[in-house]
This record gives structure tokens, sequence and C-alpha cells, in this order.
């Protein structure tokens, strides 16, 4: 239901900004591409995330999903990066940024910290059916948002590309919403209006700025893996929700080590990607 109720909204957005025709163009000249990289992006990432819920609890599942800072890393090579030359731009081969994959580890780290004093709260059955979807979608999602990118090149903005990957994800949750109905039924009053909360604030607001922020980087592995490993505040965000909105107690020592990580981690990160002076006034010479 979120990808449904996305597209009104985003619909309106693309239409006021004048992109609708543009973005039309461009799915119709590669429409399989479209639902294909659009399915493994949202289909393969969202629907194992739901899956995921209904077997671990939501710590586990934020904590798990911080692989996809690694996963991340580990596509760099599947895709191309551009490079200046005397002769004009030229793609080579992405290749697996070790430092940035450093600091990612380093946040992973922090990340366990963080979880180890709640590890014992879970069966190992529930885990394993919780962490191997988290997993696949991990990969998934910035799978299929860099071949998208690489797809469309600079030719659509990140609300036309956020619009134009849900509509070809539909026929996807179409599938999935008639197995559900036939399964379990219709969803109650109180699920559709947590989904269409869920649909603003995750869907269109963050899937939209984050997008916008890997299109600014696109082309760079080091600064693309920086902008991706910003999710890791997710779990500082959720603890502080926690602490506020359910009164959970402080965390403990061990999990102030493991924030404390994960915030140096993002900072390392962002230290790391910024563009050294000597590489901005040198040219590659091919």
């Amino acid at each position: 239901m979120r990808y449904f109720f996305m597209v009104p909204p985003m619909m309106v957005i693309v239409a006021f900004r004048k992109g609708l025709k543009t973005l039309w163009q461009e799915m119709k000249k590669k429409p399989y591409e479209w639902l294909l990289w659009s399915t493994v992006g949202f289909g393969l990432f969202y629907a194992p995330l739901c899956f995921a819920a209904a077997y671990g609890p939501g710590w586990l599942i934020a904590a798990t999903w911080q692989i996809t800072i690694i996963s991340g890393s580990l596509l760099a090579p599947f895709f191309y990066e551009t490079v200046q030359t005397a002769r004009g731009p030229l793609k080579l081969r992405g290749h697996i940024p070790t430092r940035g994959l450093a600091m990612s580890s380093f946040i992973l780290l922090g990340v366990a910290f963080i979880q180890f004093e709640h590890a014992a709260r879970i069966s190992a059955a529930d885990a394993v059916l919780c962490i191997f979807p988290v997993m696949l979608a991990s990969f998934a999602y910035p799978l299929g948002n860099r071949k998208m990118m690489a797809a469309v090149s600079h030719r659509l903005d990140a609300y036309q590309r956020v619009l134009g990957m849900t509509i070809a994800s539909l026929p996807f949750w179409i599938v999935l919403s008639l197995y559900g109905a036939a399964v379990i039924g219709p969803p109650s009053l109180g699920q559709i209006i947590q989904t269409g909360w869920v649909a603003i604030f995750s869907g269109v607001i963050a899937t939209v700025m984050f997008f916008a922020a890997t299109d600014m980087v696109k082309g760079n592995m080091q600064k693309l893996c920086a902008v991706e490993a910003t999710q890791s505040s997710e779990v500082l965000f959720a603890i502080i929700g926690e602490m506020i909105v359910l009164s959970a107690p402080l965390p403990s020592p061990l999990s102030w080590l493991g924030i404390s990580f994960v915030v140096i981690g993002m900072l390392l990160h962002s230290f790391l990607s910024r563009p050294k002076k000597e590489q901005n006034n040198e040219t590659i010479h091919v």
C-alpha cells in the first residue's frame, strides 16, 4: 500500500515541476529496464523488510539494515566511474573503495555494540527469518537505485526517478496485494492510515531526498558510499524516538560506545569523500 499511496502525491509534484512528459518518454525508451530495476530497487527492498518485520523486532531490522553500507561498496565493480581526462570524460569500471569500506565496517561495529544487549531476546529461528530477508534488501536497494541512475543518466531528476520507479514497480505490488487479499483479507482502517503516513514521510520525503543526494555524487563511488553510509543514523534517531515517544530508558554504556562509533564513522566517511585540492588541479592523461 505504501507504493500505491506514493503515486498520487508524486504525480502532483512531478506535474508541478513539468516533468511528466520527459519521464514518460524515458520510460517508453527502456520499459523492461524500468520494470526490472524498479522491481529490484523497490520490490526486493521493501517486501523482504515487511516479511522480516513479522519475525523480528524493529531494533534487529534497523541494525541488520546497516549491512547496506557494506553492500553498496561491494557493488562498485558492477558500475562505471566517470574520470576527467585530457580527451574529456572517460568511464572506468568502479573499484571497491577500501577506505570507505573500512569506515563502513567501523559504523557496523558501532551498530553491533548498540544492539548487543538486546540479542538474547529473540530465538535463533526468528533471527534467521529476520536477518536474511533484510540482507537481501540491503543489496537490492542500492543495486536498483544505481542501475536506474545509470539508465537515465542526467535526463531525469530525483522526483521523476522516484515516480518512475514507483509506477514501474506497481505490477509487483499488485501481485502481492492480490495474494495478501486472498490469504489474509483486506487491510484494516488503522493499517491504511498508518501506511499513508509511511508513504508520505518515508516514501515521498525520505526517498526523494536520498535519491537527490545519490544523484549529486553519481559517478564517484567513494562519495556515493559516503552518502549511503548516512543511513546508519537511523539507529540513532530510533533510539531518540523511543526515549521521547515510548519513554524508553537511557542507553547503556555499551550502547553509548556504539553510538560514538556510528557518529565517528560517518564523520570519517565525510572527511574521506571530500575532494582533495591536489585532485582538483590534476588532469589524468590517457
